[in-house]
């Protein structure tokens, strides 16, 4: 582990040491480690994630939900787009069926398609 990830880890685990969670960590991660980036704070997450040392429950959960609520930020999720979708508008297999469902009225009457 290079020196910078090193130090950014350290910080995330003297932060959730001390009962940080949310952005009170990440601010306390930032203050330590001003150089420090979002997609840093959220590799380092994943190294205490992994880290057999780290056992305490509570911490290990606080680190976890700050890395996805960053990670998400920085892919620019703000919600998941397929709760609002048809999953038969998406599966191409679905797609396909409904296609010879359609060509083929005899089956769709039946309910065999």
């Amino acid at each position: 582990m290079n020196e910078k990830r090193k130090k950014v880890y350290e910080a995330l685990l003297d932060g959730a040491t001390e009962g940080l969670s949310g952005n009170a960590l990440f601010d306390f991660v930032l203050e330590r480690c001003p150089k420090a980036t979002s997609k840093k704070i959220v590799r380092a997450s994943l190294l205490a994630l992994t880290d057999p040392d780290v056992t305490d429950r509570n911490i290990l959960h606080t680190i976890y939900a700050l890395a996805i609520s960053h990670r998400m930020d920085e892919v620019g999720v703000t919600s998941d787009p397929d709760d609002d979708e048809n999953p038969a508008e998406k599966s191409p297999v679905l797609r396909k069926l409904r296609k010879k469902r359609a060509t083929v009225p005899e089956l769709s009457e039946a309910g065999q398609v």
